[in-house]
């Protein structure tokens, strides 16, 4: 088990304020499984000392992948945290991460488990998501990619730019559903369905890039 350093506050039930609240840490002790101290809840302004119960912090191994390139780290997580596949979060060196797979200590195939049943957690990169697309064009159909970040949306009914054609959405199939109308984030999203746009461009205004023909002298063919 690793130690933590003492946060600035913590929350736990305040008696005054009948709910869990915010409480400020005026002096404390960490412990390996508690913080003993005084506290201020930021509610009320109840102060009071006693023990307060947390999490330990578990530091586990993490198989870490970006595309085709996979790596070995390690980071920590809270003991009493359910663990999951999809979950999302930050490793300790900040990177942002998806869980693909959880290996457990029981030896059991789980997509959910308690974090101290954690041997070994799989993980790919999650800052940039590549979305697949499908373009319709009457008999033909274009798969492409875009990319984006998780928490962009995407709205049925608005339009993608691609290089040499846009495309309207029309569909877009989530890990739950077919949206038909209305929203989905990037991190839900399996596919894109489109219809293709095909590019407008200006049209050169000839007549105000007219040059003098006076200026020039032709010459009959001999």
């Amino acid at each position: 088990m690793l130690k933590r350093e003492m946060p600035e506050t913590i929350y736990f039930d305040c008696p005054d304020c009948d709910d869990e609240t915010e409480h400020q840490i005026l002096k404390g002790r960490m412990g390996k499984a508690s913080i003993e101290g005084t506290f201020r809840c930021t509610q009320c302004g109840r102060v009071s000392s006693e023990t307060i119960k947390i999490p330990e912090l578990i530091e586990v191994p993490v198989v870490f992948s970006d595309g085709d390139v996979s790596e070995t780290t390690r980071t920590t997580i809270e003991s009493n945290d359910i663990i999951q596949e999809e979950d999302e979060f930050f490793l300790d060196d900040g990177r942002r991460v998806c869980v693909t797979h959880i290996d457990t200590l029981d030896g059991k195939l789980k997509k959910k488990t308690l974090a101290t049943n954690v041997r070994k957690l799989w993980v790919k990169q999650f800052d940039i998501l590549s979305i697949k697309v499908s373009v319709n064009d009457d008999d033909r159909t274009y798969s492409l990619r875009v990319e984006s970040e998780p928490d962009d949306e995407f709205v049925v009914g608005t339009q993608l730019s691609f290089e040499d054609f846009d495309c309207l959405i029309h569909a877009i199939k989530t890990k739950h559903s077919l949206v038909k109308k209305g929203v989905a984030e990037a991190r839900d999203i399996t596919r894109i369905y489109g219809k293709i746009r095909k590019k407008r461009y200006d049209v050169l205004d000839l007549e105000e890039d007219d040059e003098d023909f006076d200026d020039f002298v032709f010459e009959d063919d001999e």
